[in-house]
């Protein structure tokens, strides 16, 4: 090339390129074309230096001309290919929202997650905290901060699944219950503490109202002045909100448990209508929970003082208060993952456990 009537005609040539370049893998083909290292503007500036003085004061400045002229077109097209496969992806991924919804929700809660949710919006109501803690425990927090005696039949490994001992002879064991919870909670929180502890649990067992897996929530308040009066109260308050009545008969027998003196288990009294239990009034009596008054032993290895703290504490299970608020007939069959009994059992997703129009 020897004038600027060819640089001109050159630019033309490239310009109409990259005003045709489709895509932007087509335009970056034209940009390597013009000014990659071997390309048609790169080598006529490599010529420059084998110009006169003269040809070089007239083709250099044509040069960077084109060269920037060819960088802004190149720019220019880039954006607007951009552009355009921006707003084609856009049109593709549009939502008719115009469309009619489906006709029903997919899925269902099931009712181990519906129980859960009730019982967090009625302990909620009550000025409780929901707390959690691993599934997977060592021996402290799963029975001797808890009051259990070293030959206590919970820690055979007939009732309890053990891991594999470690090194220094000790083993982790999954959790017989969520009382672990209320030791960390304890160990780590200046009362008072008013807390519930969802979660999985685990013991050797299976049957129709047992299984090796299960779930359990526990309730623990500590502070200066808790008394079995509160505890009870609490607990009947539970019952009315759970069983959604207005008559709650109770009673409280005597029992033991190693984390708590005096201990209880709670009854509650229910009717029977055919295969339908009514509770909350009747002559019938059924066990509930466990419950009682933290025993000084365990508030003393949390580091408390128990001449300043005291406080109460309950367990349950909530598959067996699932059977017993929805008709279940078998614990086996919560955790058989047979979908026509999650659909006849699940809940719909869309509806939130609340108080002000029914927890169910």
């Amino acid at each position: 090339m020897s004038g600027t009537e060819d640089i001109r005609a050159l630019e033309a040539e490239l310009s109409a390129a990259i005003a045709a370049a489709a895509d932007e893998a087509a335009l970056e083909a034209v940009r390597v074309e013009a000014l990659g290292k071997k390309g048609r503007v790169s080598l006529l500036m490599r010529g420059l230096g084998a110009m006169s003085p003269e040809e070089r004061q007239t083709m250099g400045p044509a040069l960077n001309g084109l060269k920037d002229r060819l960088n802004a077109a190149l720019a220019e097209r880039k954006q607007a290919l951009e552009q355009a496969a921006l707003s084609a992806a856009l049109a593709a991924e549009r939502a008719d929202v115009t469309l009619p919804p489906r006709p029903e929700a997919m899925g269902s809660i099931h009712p181990v997650t519906q129980v859960m949710e009730e019982l967090a919006v009625i302990f909620s109501d009550m000025g409780f905290t929901v707390a959690e803690g691993p599934d997977i425990e060592d021996d402290f927090h799963n029975f001797t901060a808890l009051n259990f005696p070293p030959g206590h039949p919970a820690r055979d490994t007939q009732d309890t699944f053990f891991m594999q001992p470690r090194a220094d002879g000790s083993q982790m064991v999954l959790r017989t219950h969520t009382s672990p919870v209320q030791i960390r909670t304890m160990m780590s929180v200046k009362p008072p503490i008013r807390i519930i502890v969802p979660g999985r649990v685990y013991r050797c067992d299976w049957d129709q109202t047992h299984t090796p897996m299960f779930h359990q929530v526990e309730g623990l308040v500590i502070d200066r002045a808790a008394h079995m009066g509160h505890l009870k109260g609490v607990l009947m308050d539970f019952i009315a909100a759970f069983f959604e009545t207005d008559e709650v008969r109770v009673r409280f027998r005597p029992h033991y448990f190693p984390f708590t003196e005096p201990s209880a288990e709670m009854d509650v009294g229910y009717s029977r209508d055919g295969e339908t239990l009514k509770i909350g009034a009747g002559d019938s009596w059924l066990e509930i929970l466990g419950c009682g008054m933290v025993h000084p032993n365990v508030i003393r290895n949390c580091g408390l003082d128990p001449d300043v703290y005291q406080g109460f504490a309950w367990g349950m299970g909530v598959d067996r208060l699932a059977m017993l608020k929805y008709g279940a007939p078998d614990l086996r069959d919560f955790f058989a993952n047979d979908v026509r009994w999650l659909a006849h059992y699940g809940f719909s997703p869309l509806l939130q456990a609340n108080l002000a129009t029914g927890l169910s």
